[in-house]
């Protein structure tokens, strides 16, 4: 087996590839994808991808594997950042972490390096199951809080067969543990935050530098009444509460119009009233497409611990309309919806 490592300078890709090595695992390249848009963007701040090339190498020289870098950023404008600044543009919510994982880290990467290596590892909170099945099997993190498999629900069925994570069966508190056992340069280092190809710089800060800023204003959606102002829809998402600078409320964000640049928000008892039991998907991306839809589902809306139950339903041209168990104010049209079979991630969809 020849695996190449994707190393990123943090703590859990470090862990990743100390426990690779503890498996036996000798044939071992480490590569750090430099995929940071921050050159184009460097008047914004601080560049971090030197800092995180020192944690990376420093990783490599303590456990003896070779490091190599690659540039990826052409791939990621192309394959990730062009797509995020035009559904932004047409007030959509995109999800360019999914994109990343699909088109560039086991996509354009895995088209670089060489045929011989049998594996891509990775530091995702995932675990893939391949014993007894005919297809690799994508299952959630063991650690909820922490499971990424909603960003690698795209993949293809032989890229998921190539990939290794070898800290899925692991809670975080094990991986900070075992990298001070390992007594690794990572050890004390924080998580990162954020949308992958940004870095250290703020969401906000990527979306001003390519669509600018607009004044318009944040109308309460029952009412009418302009309760404030922003600096342009594609700022704001459906569902979000903070960062809008209003008084009162609650205030969530249930619409946006980008033909006359507003953005609608309703307080929280008003919102109870508005939410969603069913939409509609577009294509699902199938990893394990059931053989009988009557019966339930769960559905993650969005990263993080919660699932939803649902019940599919099977429209044309492989459309689906999703029925949810319990309505859902923050569904947002761009975003994916990831479809799950108990522990099991077995599809995706951008949500219409």
């Amino acid at each position: 087996m020849k695996i190449a490592m994707l190393l990123s300078g943090g703590v859990d890709s470090s862990v990743a590839l100390a426990e690779l090595q503890r498996q036996g695992q000798q044939n071992i390249t480490a590569f750090y994808l430099k995929i940071w848009l921050e050159d184009d963007l460097q008047y914004l701040g601080q560049c971090p991808w030197e800092e995180d090339l020192v944690y990376a190498r420093g990783v490599c020289e303590k456990l003896g594997v070779p490091l190599e870098i690659v540039s990826l950023q052409r791939a990621y404008w192309d394959r990730v950042v062009a797509h995020t600044v035009e559904e932004l543009k047409l007030g959509r919510t995109p999800s360019p972490d999914i994109l990343c994982n699909e088109n560039v880290k086991f996509g354009a990467f895995a088209d670089l390096i060489d045929e011989s290596y049998t594996h891509i590892a990775s530091g995702h909170y995932a675990r893939v199951e391949r014993a007894e099945y005919s297809t690799a099997r994508l299952l959630k993190g063991v650690d909820p809080i922490k499971d990424q498999t909603y960003f690698l629900s795209r993949l293809s069925q032989k890229q998921l067969d190539r990939a290794l994570f070898p800290i899925g069966h692991l809670p975080k508190a094990d991986v900070r543990k075992l990298a001070s056992f390992y007594d690794l340069p990572t050890q004390d280092r924080p998580d990162s935050q954020g949308i992958c190809f940004l870095g250290k710089l703020k969401f906000s800060e990527f979306v001003k530098a390519h669509l600018g800023e607009r004044n318009g204003s944040i109308v309460e959606l029952e009412t009418g009444k302009v309760l404030g102002k922003h600096k342009g829809f594609w700022f704001h998402t459906i569902g979000q509460r903070k960062g809008l600078g209003l008084s009162g409320g609650p205030w969530f964000v249930v619409q946006k119009d980008p033909a006359q640049n507003v953005v609608f928000v309703s307080c929280n008892e008003a919102r109870l009233d508005r939410p969603q039991l069913s939409f509609d998907v577009g294509k699902i991306h199938w990893l394990e497409k059931p053989e009988n839809f009557a019966r339930d589902f769960h559905v993650k809306i969005r990263h993080g611990v919660r699932t939803t139950a649902c019940r599919l339903e099977d429209l044309s041209d492989n459309r689906m309309q999703i029925h949810l168990a319990e309505a859902d104010g923050g569904i947002a049209p761009g975003q994916y919806a990831v479809i799950y079979d108990g522990e099991v991630c077995i599809g995706s969809a951008v949500i219409e």
